[in-house]
């Protein structure tokens, strides 16, 4: 299955990471259909470099054709002039298989709970801080998740 892959990937390439999107808002206990998998980490060098390493390990290619070290030292150049919120990657054999990694966020300054799916642990953004990062977002999707992860806590 897609997202094993990246999460054990994600591990075995030490990324502190923590999902988000649609797949958090299932793993928290709300139906949710999704088919790409949102990540958010930590807004540090060396991670966007791990996170390159693990995803292109596997098979996915970035959408855009910038580095790690690029999507770091321009991020805020990325976000504010080109509107660029994730830095997405994609299997080229089946481009039903996307990450998304969330650069206007950092792990750093948000809190994570461990949830069990797909045979694994898995790092997923805890319900408050998802619902705060859903409230940014505004997008109709996001407001929806917003009212479901209300309903859980």
């Amino acid at each position: 299955m897609f997202i094993q892959k990246i999460i054990q990937s994600l591990t075995k390439h030490s990324v502190s990471y923590a999902l988000v999107g649609g797949y958090a808002v299932a793993l928290h206990g709300a139906f949710r259909g999704t088919m790409d998998i949102d990540l958010v980490i930590q807004v540090d060098e060396q991670a966007y470099f791990n996170a390159e390493q693990a995803l292109v390990g596997i098979g996915l290619q970035p959408r855009l054709p910038v580095k790690a070290n690029e999507v770091f030292h321009f991020r805020d150049e990325y976000i504010n002039s080109r509107n660029m919120i994730a830095w997405s990657f994609v299997n080229p054999n089946n481009p039903a298989e996307m990450v998304d990694i969330i650069i206007t966020e950092d792990l750093e300054n948000m809190n994570t709970v461990i949830k069990q799916g797909f045979g694994l642990d898995i790092q997923v953004l805890a319900i408050e801080d998802l619902i705060n990062m859903k409230q940014k977002s505004g997008r109709p999707q996001d407001l929806e998740d917003i009212k479901a992860l209300e309903r859980l806590k």
